[in-house]
């Protein structure tokens, strides 16, 4: 039985990029920060990478502190959120702009700063759209943080931030605008200067690099300014913004991978449009319905099922060698249903009965027309069965 994965925005398979730069660096066994010849070449790695991410990010020539190494894009966020709010450099805004259906790593740490005073504004996305007149609306000289995902993952809308940190810091120059771009980081173009953004969050093990490493971006004015402090304190590693000894075997695989995806964007992200295409328009005239946001990233397609609840189809598939999803990895052992598609209009019953199919340059044709044909007959005995 052929496996078809459709989970890529879960997690996806390692580029041969990248496992032939871990590889490389497994051989490299020196620690960065030693001044001999074994911390030269593992130093030699790290400034590669760093270079290849910062690249990809459309930053050729980063000043040091710009480009952080984390564990991972939780991580990332958690440094970008809790460390600005923590700065020194503090404010005397206290208001924060979010969406209503922000990945975990970013709303419960907004949660923790509503916990020290913070006033927390969640913008509602119904329908995949952003509220821009509640935005509007606060926009103003008490907004201290923007914190905005790009591409949300598990409807796929692309939220337009680049307007709205366009309209914060036009509000208030001082605002800190962040974006969780894990989700559109070479999925959707984009740059670190397009966005207007002063902290991104990335991460490898979305773009075929290995799990357990992220990045956060700063912009020179933080940097400038010391508007962001590190939350991991130690050796000072990172520019002394997250110590640790850093995983060089993990970001030579982020690095490879980077420059790997970054070269296959521009057919890669067409391609896959496509294909999603392919695929909503199988579904059309059948009762699976596409919850489809009026801008959409090129690889994720949620879809509600008539009267089946995800768990339920997801088995199925399953037995026939389909990876899909019921929503976000991250959360899928919550229980309940998801917030997100509660925020986008659907009701607890559709919100359980829904999967989220996400593509990777590597999927085919064949692979969503078998997907198609799986999801129909699944829909027939499944359906015939509760009857």
């Amino acid at each position: 039985m052929k496996e078809i994965y459709l989970d890529n925005s879960a997690t996806t398979a390692l580029c041969p990029e990248a496992k032939a730069a871990m590889c490389r660096a497994m051989e490299v066994f020196g620690n960065p920060s030693s001044l001999h010849k074994r911390g030269a070449e593992a130093a030699k790695l790290l400034r590669s990478a760093r270079e290849a991410v910062g690249e990809a990010l459309g930053e050729r020539f980063l000043k040091d502190g710009q480009l952080i190494f984390t564990s991972c894009g939780t991580e990332a966020s958690a440094l970008a959120l809790l460390g600005t709010a923590r700065a020194k450099a503090r404010r005397v805004a206290h208001t924060i702009l979010t969406t209503d259906s922000e990945h975990p790593s970013v709303e419960n740490n907004l949660r923790l700063l509503e916990n020290e005073g913070f006033r927390v504004i969640r913008v509602s996305t119904a329908g995949g759209a952003l509220d821009m007149d509640t935005v509007r609306a606060h926009a103003n000289a008490d907004l201290f943080m923007v914190s905005m995902m790009l591409v949300n993952n598990e409807t796929g809308a692309r939220y337009p931030v680049e307007e709205v940190f366009a309209l914060a810091k036009s509000a208030n120059p001082s605002c800190v605008c962040h974006c969780d771009a894990v989700q559109g980081f070479l999925k959707v173009p984009f740059t670190a200067r397009s966005l207007g953004a002063d902290l991104i969050t990335v991460s490898a093990h979305k773009i075929h690099g290995p799990k357990g490493v992220g990045a956060l971006y700063v912009s020179e004015r933080m940097l400038r300014e010391r508007r962001l402090s590190p939350l991991l304190l130690g050796g000072g590693q990172e520019f002394g913004f997250r110590s640790g000894t850093e995983n060089i075997i993990g970001i030579s695989g982020f690095g490879a991978a980077a420059a790997a995806a970054a070269g296959q964007m521009r057919v890669a992200s067409p391609r896959m449009a496509a294909l999603c295409q392919r695929l909503i328009e199988g579904l059309s005239g059948h009762e699976i319905r596409v919850n489809r946001p009026p801008v959409a990233a090129p690889h994720i397609v949620n879809v509600t099922l008539p009267d089946i609840r995800s768990e339920t189809m997801l088995h199925f598939l399953a037995d026939k060698g389909i990876s899909v999803s019921a929503g976000s990895a991250c959360s899928a052992r919550g229980g309940g249903p998801s917030s997100v598609l509660l925020a986008f209009g659907l009701s607890e019953r559709a919100a359980a009965s829904s999967l989220r199919i996400s593509l990777s340059h590597e999927t085919s044709e064949e692979d969503i027309d078998t997907l198609l044909l799986a999801l129909f007959e699944g829909e027939r005995t499944l359906v015939r069965a509760k009857r």
